[in-house]
């Protein structure tokens, strides 16, 4: 298995004012982190590529499951590794959130995600059979930590950090940024924003939600809706319109059900979840609770959860046609 190394570019895109102190300019790092691009911008006397890249590459070494050197990779084989303070951070935030889910959420789900075809691995066939016995050592009461080591009920437990990680290193990134007195910032990991202040034009950061259209080329990005985040704020966006692939004329989207080991076929699919909360991990998690949960169980949650806002979106009742909900929070922060 291959690292992912990290791919670095800086631009500089703006002059934006010269006070009493040194001149501030907005710039902006470019890459490629965890398989995937980022963009950070942010207004500061100074660049901060180095910094930053510092940051991404520990983050790498601990929680990049693609890694076969990260601390989690060695937790997957059950190697003597202690856990970082990144580590535990994560693991404490996805326990909660499964919680609150009924377990829709679940990082210990990457058995299953591996079956299907999304994960760091991959099977050769998939059966009821090879569900069940999977789903034997599935489930996130059945791992814990303890004086930073990691206890599994079951040696073959793994953790699959995919689905809350991007989130979490906005949010690292974002604190590192804060940390070198930076007030004005948007980090974009993979489509997962953490933001605060405001952009080079002096407004709140625009954030754009895709319309669902299938594309896993990621080529077609059409705006539906675009979110203002203002002060301090995390988004993420989950959706089945891209990451899928087509076997005997069905469609199988990665959301997979930890619960039945199935791709998520809810009543009522969700499309499309964007959450905005306080910081990106948790807003990165809860999407994708919510992508597995459908529409009704996900808004029901979301009432109970007084920290998230959501925006989703699901089909309609014409073919092609999709709806639309969102919280009353979220459409303050909508575009007019």
């Amino acid at each position: 298995m291959k690292k992912k190394f990290i791919v670095h570019c800086s631009l500089f895109i703006l002059l934006l004012c010269a006070s009493c102190g040194r001149q501030k300019y907005y710039f902006e790092d470019r890459g490629i982190i965890f398989n995937t691009s980022y963009s950070i911008k942010y207004e500061s006397p100074d660049l901060l590529t180095d910094k930053i890249r510092t940051e991404l590459h520990t983050f790498d070494m601990s929680l990049n499951v693609f890694n076969p050197n990260s601390i989690v990779s060695k937790v997957n084989r059950n190697e003597a590794v202690e856990v970082d303070d990144w580590f535990i951070t994560v693991f404490n935030k996805a326990q909660e959130v499964s919680e609150k889910s009924g377990g829709y959420f679940d990082v210990t789900a990457s058995p299953l995600i591996n079956l299907w075809g999304f994960g760091y691995e991959k099977a050769d066939s998939i059966s009821q059979h090879t569900i069940d016995s999977i789903k034997m050592f599935v489930g996130y009461k059945k791992i814990r930590i303890e004086n930073r080591k990691i206890i599994k009920d079951d040696p073959r437990v793994t953790l699959n950090y995919s689905a809350i990680a991007k989130g979490f290193a906005c949010d690292l990134i974002a604190g590192l940024l804060e940390s070198e007195g930076v007030k004005n910032y948007m980090v974009d990991i993979g489509g997962e924003v953490a933001a605060k202040g405001k952009n080079p034009k002096g407004l709140c950061w625009h954030i754009g939600i895709n319309k669902p259209e299938d594309d896993f080329s990621g080529i077609t990005n059409d705006v539906e809706q675009t979110v203002l985040l203002c002060g301090k704020k995390g988004l993420a966006t989950s959706g089945n319109y891209r990451n899928f692939y087509i076997k005997d004329g069905t469609k199988i989207s990665h959301t997979i059900d930890p619960l039945t080991g199935y791709p998520s076929e809810q009543e009522q699919d969700i499309l499309s979840a964007t959450i905005v909360a306080p910081d990106c991990m948790t807003a990165d998690a809860y999407a994708t609770a919510f992508m597995a949960m459908g529409v009704e169980a996900a808004c029901q949650m979301a009432g109970t959860i007084s920290e998230i806002e959501y925006y989703i979106i699901y089909p309609g009742n014409l073919p092609f046609s999709y709806q639309k909900k969102y919280s009353n929070g979220m459409k303050a922060m909508l575009k007019r």
